[in-house]
């Protein structure tokens, strides 16, 4: 290799050029990159560290900078000013096509594209398509892929260029294109707020970033209006359906650092072109999304309607019947579990809630046996393919997730059923009510047919759902529909410290676990570091555990967590339990996107409802195949394989560890909790008691035993703002006083 001299501070910038060989890293969010580039009289390729907004292998690189030699890594090129081009030598050129720029080619199918057309390829992908057919493998199919796939990274790497110029990330450039796009550009220009309302991971900052570039005035309306729809989409993702207008005028105000009138001016507009509803709940003024006031409206309306009528079932002995259920399926019944098999028969509307163990299950078995027996069409349902799949397997009849029983269209993502196509059935079961969301629930009571009966099952004193609403408290707060509360744990559970330590968390008291060398299934690992808890349960989770108890850490163990950051948050959990339980083996395909590295085998799970896929947020799956030249993965979901383009996988994240809020609706065969009073912002009685409670045969808490104190003793349920309780109690007041 030519010796390469340093350069001093005061040097003129020097130049360099070659052909990019490999991307050792990038950071797509600031472009920051770290290339071998391979360069004119150098035998080894040499490193670049520079800013681009895209870079793709075998593209001609340009730089103007200075060599630096870097205590760790050696001598650098560090670039002040960079470019790149396509590429114009053959060798380039096949690097160029093969580096997995675009679908469907990968090194081979590059090797026999450039030795088919040489350096005139690239101008027959995009002039003269027809013509790949003439090389060998390559038939309409692959020939329409490719063409399809170079049009969109062309205008993807627009997009990155745009994006970058004004100072902003360009790891969402391929959902934007995939949104907006050939008229990305030109729309973003127009309103550039509108990534954050329909872009994921693009805020209202990116997107005032933006705006600020272009020229628009920080005291626009336009901005303002933003604003105030960014703060109220913040407070739903927080739980809220609405908030009071003097908390959103403030917030909004402080945010954008303007004269209030501006503000208010904007909320007036808002309100006039009916993008934001304002309604008067107890005296206090509130501001909603519209789609959520509909919602709001929406259960108000169908619950009014179901207490007002009875069960439409054919007569009943009850004394009979439940001796029948007795006798059929050998279960004696409590005097709590069969009055509230009487209440769900004589109501068209009843709620069902208690804590594990109390008899929930058995009640719902109970009640569908005998109205199947009467011939009552009953249809079951939960939130989470996890919970209706338990449900199936404890109670022996058929139930579906709530999307699944609706249908979902996957071009609209709206529901097949609804008022106007109601659900065929008699009675409407929905377990696990305590994470659906008002969004949800006013789709599936719009479904319900006329004459129907709907009973909710849930546990109330689990953390709400993640979506708006807290719906099951909020109709039990309604104090019109009829509840029964089980309390009494029954036999076959009071053997279980789980569900023992559950009820007492629930109580306020600190549970009972079992001492070391004694068999439970219910423990406290106590640490008091951090660091220390981490390292205790990434030993626990991949041999502790699987060596006393013959569970396998992929398939059964789930690591629950309170707090997305931090030594022992989500994110860091993920990124050890990888190394540790799925390392990534030599030649093994891997890819990078969005912070994350994929690998075969990993435990992945999605983020977001994805109706064209029929995938849905808190779904857990595992990745079965990376395809590096169709840029494609594929993840088994229990029976389904669901492909997707290695662009989709902001989509998904790893699920070696996932926050307690997203295992509502689940149980595992064995959790493991890390507490540590760093956390203590989110400890709470609820978090911990639904923790805890999903965990079906053992469950392990590594951490500070005060943390736990702390958590069981907090009870100050964070308030969530709704008009559910009052739009419900106000119809009922006024339907009484048209009687």
């Amino acid at each position: 290799m030519d010796k390469i001299e340093l350069n001093n501070k005061n040097a003129l910038p020097e130049s360099l050029s070659g052909i990019i060989e490999n991307i050792t890293f990038r950071n797509e969010d600031s472009g920051f990159t770290i290339l071998k580039v391979k360069v004119k009289g150098q035998y080894e390729p040499v490193t670049v560290v520079c800013t681009l907004a895209a870079v793709n292998i075998g593209e001609w690189l340009t730089a103007q900078g200075s060599w630096q030699r870097d205590k760790y890594y050696g001598l650098q090129f560090r670039s002040e000013q960079t470019a790149t081009t396509p590429p114009k030598t053959l060798n380039g050129i096949e690097k160029y096509l093969g580096s997995g720029l675009i679908k469907g080619i990968g090194p081979v199918y590059a090797k026999k594209l450039v030795e088919k057309f040489g350096d005139q390829v690239i101008d027959i992908i995009e002039k003269q398509s027809a013509r790949l057919e003439e090389v060998d493998g390559i038939g309409q199919k692959r020939r329409r892929i490719i063409k399809a796939a170079w049009e969109a990274q062309k205008s993807v790497r627009d997009i990155m260029l745009f994006l970058h110029s004004h100072g902003v990330g360009t790891s969402r450039a391929v959902r934007i294109y995939k949104t907006y796009g050939d008229q990305a550009i030109e729309l973003i220009r127009e309103n550039p707020y509108r990534l954050a309302a329909d872009i994921p991971g693009i805020g209202f900052k990116i997107a005032d970033q933006i705006a600020r570039k272009i020229g628009i005035d920080p005291d626009s309306i336009l901005r303002a209006c933003a604003c105030l729809n960014h703060i109220l989409l913040e407070a739903t993702s927080e739980g809220h359906c609405a908030l009071p207008e003097s908390i959103l005028i403030q917030n909004a105000t402080e945010l954008l650092q303007v004269n209030e009138t501006i503000t208010q001016d904007a909320l007036k507009k808002s309100i006039a072109e009916e993008k934001l509803a304002r309604e008067i709940i107890n005296d206090s003024l509130f501001i909603y999304l519209p789609n959520l006031i509909r919602a709001e409206n929406i259960v108000a309306i169908k619950i009014v309607e179901l207490l007002k009528e009875k069960p439409s079932y054919p007569p009943i002995d009850f004394g009979r019947a439940i001796e029948w259920y007795q006798k059929k399926y050998g279960k004696a019944l409590a005097e709590e579990q069969k009055e509230a098999v009487k209440k769900a028969l004589k109501h068209r509307l009843l709620i069902i809630t208690g804590g594990p163990g109390v008899g929930k299950t058995t009640i719902v078995h109970a009640l569908i046996s005998i109205l199947n027996a009467k011939k009552v069409k009953c249809l079951l349902c939960a939130p989470t393919g996890r919970a209706a799949k338990r449900l199936l397997e404890v109670t022996g009849f058929g139930a579906k997730t709530i999307h699944r029983l609706l249908e979902t269209n996957p071009q609209t993502g709206s529901f097949l059923h609804n008022e106007k196509s109601p659900l065929e059935c008699d009675l409407l079961i929905v377990d696990e009510t305590s994470m659906v969301d008002i969004l949800l629930m006013s789709h599936l009571l719009r479904a319900v047919p006329s004459n129907a009966s709907v009973i909710f099952v849930g546990d109330v004193d689990q953390l709400p759902s993640v979506g708006p609403g807290t719906v099951l408290r909020d109709l039990i707060d309604s104090n019109y529909i009829p509840v029964v509360r089980l309390t009494k744990i029954f036999r076959q559970s009071a053997n279980s410290q789980i569900v023992i330590g559950a009820h007492q968390i629930n109580e306020g008291l600190t549970p009972q676990f079992g001492k070391k060398n004694e068999q439970s299934d219910f423990y406290l690992i106590k640490r008091d570091k951090p660091e220390d808890i981490l390292k205790t349960l990434i030993n626990v989770v991949s041999k502790r555990i699987p060596q006393s108890f013959g569970y396998v850490p992929m398939r059964d163990i789930q690591v629950l967590a309170p707090m997305h950051k931090g030594i022992i948050g989500i994110q860091e959990l993920n990124r050890n339990l990888q190394e540790v339980l799925n390392p990534l083996e030599p030649d093994e395909p891997a890819i990078e996107k969005f912070g994350w590295q994929y690998r075969l085998n990993d435990k992945v799970m999605q983020i977001e409802n994805d109706y064209q896929k029929d995938v849905f947020n808190g779904d857990i799956g595992k990745i079965i195949k990376i395809d590096l030249t169709e840029k494609e993965l594929v993840i088994k979901y229990e029976q389904r394989e669901i492909v997707y383009e290695f662009d989709e996988l902001d989509e998904i994240v790893p699920a070696y560890a996932i926050s307690i809020h997203k295992s509502q609706g689940c149980e595992f065969p064995v959790v493991v909790i890390p507490l540590a009073m760093q956390q203590f912002v989110l400890l709470q009685r609820n978090l911990i008691y639904t923790a805890v409670t999903r965990g079906k045969k053992l469950v392990v808490i590594i951490g500070e035993p005060r943390a736990l104190n702390y958590a069981v003793k907090n009870n100050n349920i964070s308030k969530r703002f709704s008009g559910l309780v009052n739009k419900i109690t106000e119809r009922i007041k006024s339907e009484a006083e048209l009687i």
